[in-house]
């Protein structure tokens, strides 16, 4: 996969989060989430299709050749607030700028919905994600939303950005 990202073009385009590559790559995610975090309840897997319809929210698709590596989504949750969630790059495609090109399109479509301040959930067995977060302005912040209710709230590192 290394190589074929050096040869070739990322495209990061708006998709239909209830399409096949969506499908794969959400199953990809739920997977290593659940590796990761095999406690029960320590994973947040919701988000409805009306969430990112057009003017609520978008999904996004990140491609190589016509190959699905990674994926993002962000939802309008309260005004002037948007949320970031199912965001995932394929281990393969990692190191390679997918996330932050993924990152980019959602914070440019979270402007676009008039947020000016972007929240997100990741946890703390996801360095990687953390850094990709923190080299993108993102800053540690309380549990918010669904977040603090959850049965383990040690496992979620909540974070923002002022757009």
């Amino acid at each position: 996969m290394a190589d074929v990202l050096k040869k070739t073009q990322l495209e990061v385009r708006r998709a239909d989060i209830r399409s096949s590559a969506a499908e794969q790559l959400f199953a990809a995610l739920n997977a290593e989430l659940t590796e990761r975090y095999p406690e029960e309840g320590a994973n947040h897997f919701i988000l409805h299709s009306e969430e990112v319809a057009d003017g609520r929210g978008a999904f996004f698709i990140a491609y190589v050749d016509g190959c699905s590596v990674g994926c993002g989504a962000v939802r309008r949750i309260a005004p002037g607030v948007a949320e970031i969630k199912r965001m995932y790059v394929a281990p393969g495609a990692r190191g390679h700028g997918v996330g932050r090109q993924v990152l980019s399109a959602l914070e440019a479509e979270a402007r676009r919905l008039g947020a000016i301040r972007l929240v997100l959930e990741t946890g703390p067995r996801q360095p990687e994600a953390i850094a990709l977060y923190s080299r993108a302005g993102f800053s540690p912040i309380p549990l918010f939303g669904d977040y603090l209710n959850s049965p383990h709230p040690e496992l979620s590192v909540c974070m923002a950005k002022d757009l």
